[in-house]
Parts: C-alpha cells; structure tokens; sequence
C-alpha cells in the first residue's frame, strides 16, 4: 500500500476530500495516510476526522499524525500540498486590505494580481524547505500540488527542484458542467478538449455525440435565456471570443484590465463582481472547521461519504494499479502548447497510468487565447525569477504588467504599493536584494 503524505493536513475541508477519495478505493483502503501540519490544534482535528472517515468507508488504513516534516514525509509515495501560508489573518488580509489604500480591489487574489504574487513570493520559499526534505529522503515522491498561485508555485517547483510535480485544480472537471445542463445535455456525456494556463484554461472543443455544443450554448447566452447573474463575466468573454473560460466569472474579473476599475462602479454591477469575495470564503472556511471540529470532538463522524471529482485520488489509483485515466493538470511546456513559451507553466491533459503523468500535446491555441494567457504569463514568469532568485526588482515588474494593477494604478503608484506590502508581510517574506 502507498503513502501518501498531506502536508497542511489541519486544512480538514480539503484533507477530508482527499482522504475520503483515497479510501472509496478498495486498492487504497489500506494505504498509510501520514498527517502533517505546524497547527498541533488543528492536526488533532485531522487525525480525528481521519480515523471517522476509515470508519464509514469500512477501512483499515494506517493514519500518522505529526508536526515533524521529515517524519511525515519518510518514504512517501506521495505527497499532497495544501498549506496557505500566513492564512487568513494577517496575509490574506494584508493582500487585500493594503492595495485598497491605493483604491485597488481584488475578488480572489491568490492566482494574478497584487494578491497573487505576494501570496507566491511567502509560499514558496516554504515549498522549497519540504522539497529539498524530499530529495533527501523521499526522492522518487509524487508531489500532488493544490496551493495557489498553482501555475506560479508549481512552475517554481519544477524549475529549482528535481522533485516530480504537478499542479491540481478542479476547475476543468467541473466548469463546463452547468453550460451542458442549460442546452439540455448530460453533462457526463460530453467530451471536451480543454488548454492554457491554470484559472485560464479554454474549452476548445464541447461535443455531445460528436455535435459542437457551442453553437447552441451561445444562442442562449445571447438571447439572455441563460445569462446567470453568477457568471456574467466569463458568458461576456464568451461572446466576444468564441470559447469558454475554465476558472469562475469571480477569478476571471480580476485576471485582466476590463471589469474592475475603481472610477467605474457601473461595471461592478453590471457583470455582479464580488470584490472582496475570498476574505469571506476564509471566515466561511474557518467557521467551518470549527463546526466540524466541535463535531468530531462530540464523536459525530460522517454517513455515507461519496466521492469527490478532485483528481489526487484518482491520480493514485491509476499509478498504483495501472488503470489510466485522463486528466487536466498544470506542468511546464515543454513543446506542448506551441504558440505559449517554452518553460512556462501549462494546463493541458495528461495521461496517468503506472507510468505516471505524461502530459498530452496540444499544439497551437486559437491566437486570441495565447495571447491573453501570455499576459498573465509575464507575471507569473517575473514572480516566479523574483521568488528563485530574491530580487525584488523583478517584484515591482510583475506588478508593473499584471492587467489588473496596471489599469488601476500608475507606475510611482505602482513601486509605493509593493513597498507597503513587504513592510505589511514582515517576516512572513524572506529577504530580498
């Protein structure tokens, strides 16, 4: 049976999922789960959660609970990263609270933006110390990584690390699911062909029996017989270019310079922009693990868990017992995507069997997407030599041409803000040059 190593395992939600997924398997009922976490608190709630969830599922797996790395980690087979550096309080709020100073807002802001490259710049030099942990004493790991800014974390990883990563999100799987029911399809029978960049991938084909769903889905969309107030962002953007976005309407608004502008309050209702949305998804999460925390203490565990579409599972499922499946996952292109930049990093599918994850050639994008993934890959490139390379020059580029921040603000704007924001991190950022 594999090991398999969650590191931030006091983010119960989301270990609750990879756990349950791991144990609906019968071929991974008996895998050892080793739990790590800097939160002692926080760890015991995810022991406890663990041994609830062997419980329903009728399993006999071995679960570890430790504040130790190298103890989580010895001989891994696998290791799933979900940590969130500095949490909610204080990073996230300073992410969010010290732009508003400049009258720059965010929705999101842990994938582009302000938010983003300070989020990569304090999270991975933490990935790094794990990563050279695991070469030492687990070098033939598979490191399964959840952590936003995904394409700029798991770029960094690949590039300084002889570590195998790869970048997991749930986006893909999930997002075109609401465009089929609308046209009256099961969602379950459509085949799509989906490339770009993690939060930014397309749906470059949507066929139900070999029919092109597009034409349809636009008609609607057009009409306004589908219009949801949810995601107005991304239906506009489909209009206009043709193909669908992967990541929500809420992400997308802040990945570019058109919906959020600080002298245009009429645009914020219009496409119904939540600014400020994930500090409440943090408080909403937090109150959450304390309920489920109060629960577990009380000895209330879970009935009749089901399987979630997160890939982590089931990408272990199919290396340990050779049955493949395809996924969407972010890797560095290397020839994959042709008109992107070799290097960068990519979510494209991949193939998983014994043999691992082997991503699957795509070829050019449509030159319309390329080159709106190509301006987000230019922060994400310059965030990425910034954190390798502790230069903060490359600090105040990325902010300089990232969409968002760059429409709101002017370049002297541009070098205060950055500077507030290494003094608000403090020490939650290691020094740079």
């Amino acid at each position: 049976m594999p090991r398999i190593t969650l590191i931030g395992a006091g983010s119960v939600v989301f270990a609750k999922n990879v756990i349950s997924d791991c144990l609906s398997y019968p071929e991974l009922a008996d895998s050892t789960f080793a739990l790590y976490d800097i939160d002692p608190d926080r760890l015991r709630t995810a022991e406890k959660m663990a041994h609830h969830l062997a419980a329903a599922w009728n399993a006999c797996p071995t679960i570890i609970a430790t504040t130790d790395p190298r103890e989580a980690l010895e001989g891994a087979d696998y290791a799933v990263n979900m940590i969130q550096v500095g949490g909610y309080e204080p990073c996230t709020v300073i992410d969010f609270e010290v732009p508003k100073k400049y009258g720059l807002r965010q929705t999101i802001g842990d994938t582009l933006g302000i938010g983003g490259i300070f989020r990569a710049l304090r999270t991975i030099p933490v990935m790094l110390e794990y990563a050279r942990i695991m070469e030492e004493i687990c070098p033939a790991v598979w490191l399964l990584n959840y952590v936003n800014p995904m394409a700029i974390n798991t770029w960094a990883m690949l590039e300084a690390t002889r570590i195998r990563t790869v970048g997991l999100c749930h986006s893909v799987q999930s997002s075109y699911r609401h465009l089929a029911a609308a046209v009256g399809v099961n969602p379950d029978e459509v085949n799509f062909i989906c490339a770009g960049i993690n939060h930014m991938a397309f749906y470059l084909k949507l066929e139900h029996k070999g029919q092109d769903l597009y034409p349809r889905i636009i008609e609607k969309v057009r009409s306004g017989e589908y219009y949801p107030d949810w995601d107005r962002v991304r239906l506009d953007m489909l209009l206009r270019i043709g193909y669908y976005i992967t990541e929500s309407s809420e992400h997308f608004s802040e990945y570019n310079p058109w919906f959020i502008k600080r002298d245009r309050p009429d645009l914020i209702e219009r496409y119904n922009i939540p600014l400020d949305e994930y500090p409440r998804r943090c408080i909403a999460q937090n109150e959450s693990w304390e309920r489920m925390a109060a629960d577990l203490e009380a000895g209330i565990g879970f009935e009749n868990p089901q399987r979630s579409d997160e890939y982590c599972a089931r990408i272990i499922h199919a290396i340990e017992t050779d049955q493949p499946f395809l996924l969407h996952a972010s890797v560095l292109n290397h020839g994959i995507i042709d008109n992107l930049p070799w290097g960068c990093c990519v979510e494209v599918p991949c193939l998983v069997d014994r043999n691992g994850i082997r991503p699957v050639r795509v070829g050019a994008l449509p030159p319309t997407l390329a080159a709106m993934n190509r301006t987000n890959i230019n922060v994400q490139e310059l965030t990425v030599r910034a954190a390798l390379e502790r230069k903060r020059e490359y600090v105040y580029h990325a902010a300089m041409l990232d969409p968002h921040t760059a429409a709101e603000l002017s370049l002297d704007e541009i070098w205060a803000l950055v500077d507030d924001l290494f003094e608000a991190h403090g020490s939650w950022l290691p020094p740079f040059d």
